[in-house]
């Protein structure tokens, strides 16, 4: 398989994570709405082809517990602060849902139970069996583990087929392409490929959790318009983070 003519099995579920930076759209901090609006509509699509879709958001373009702490905050508490984040940009992500007649569920690990059910697996799982799109919010609901570690942990937990994951350039790099020209793009790679050359797509412990359940990992750019829906149908540039190259 191929970025640009390879094809997704014929799967039926699938975890996107998108990242807090993801909203900001072409702003330096919070959220366009413009944006939120148009990953909505992707998702929307790629529901109405037949599959069932979770999300997990990040919560960096609100606030990023680790940059934080590296100024002298509690780890911990900056943590919970940064999980919060991840509340609020569901919620917004839910409304755009909604807004393209979406049925969806937001579901929090941290309890808040006024705007947000808590985690329980065997109604998210149900939840996803009627149609509705879930967003799993406030990370793990542990500090020290990042929004891609959680997942890949709800990614194992659903039972999905792939987790998508959506980032501002279109796959895994040997470099930063945006800091240097000479970065190649892989089109495939193994999970030990990731680790062991420190390559920067997601935390070493989301890595091994993907692993551990051979559970294949595409990184693409979800700031392109559309890419969701293409990425999903075989068709663009991304990368694959499978088992065996």
């Amino acid at each position: 398989m191929t970025a640009s003519t390879g094809e997704m099995p014929p799967r039926k579920r699938v975890l996107l994570k998108v990242s807090g930076e993801a909203l900001m759209g072409t702003g330096a901090y919070g959220v366009d709405q413009q944006t939120v609006e148009r990953i909505a509509a992707d998702v929307a699509e790629v529901v109405r082809s037949g599959w069932e879709v979770c999300l997990v958001v990040g919560g960096g373009n609100i606030f990023r517990g680790l940059a934080a702490a590296a100024k002298g905050m509690d780890r911990a508490q900056g943590d919970y602060a940064g999980m919060l984040a991840t509340v609020i940009n569901a919620l917004l992500l839910q409304n755009a849902l909604e807004r393209e007649q979406l049925p969806t569920r937001v579901m929090s690990a941290i309890a808040m139970s006024s705007i947000a059910e808590p985690y329980i697996r065997r109604r998210a799982v149900r939840h996803m069996e009627k149609g509705r799109v879930v967003i799993f919010a406030a990370g793990t609901g542990n500090p020290f583990f990042t929004t891609d570690t959680a997942a890949a942990l709800r990614a194992a937990e659903m039972e999905c087929d792939v987790l998508l994951k959506g980032t501002q350039v279109d796959g895994v790099y040997s470099a930063d392409p945006k800091h240097d020209p000479s970065a190649v793009r892989y089109e495939e790679l193994t999970y030990m490929d990731v680790l062991s050359n420190q390559l920067s797509v997601m935390d070493a412990a989301a890595i091994s959790l993907a692993r551990e359940n051979r559970l294949p990992i595409v990184v693409f750019n979800i700031g392109e318009p559309g890419s969701f829906p293409r990425v999903m149908r075989g068709e663009g540039p991304f990368t694959r983070i499978i088992e065996t190259a």
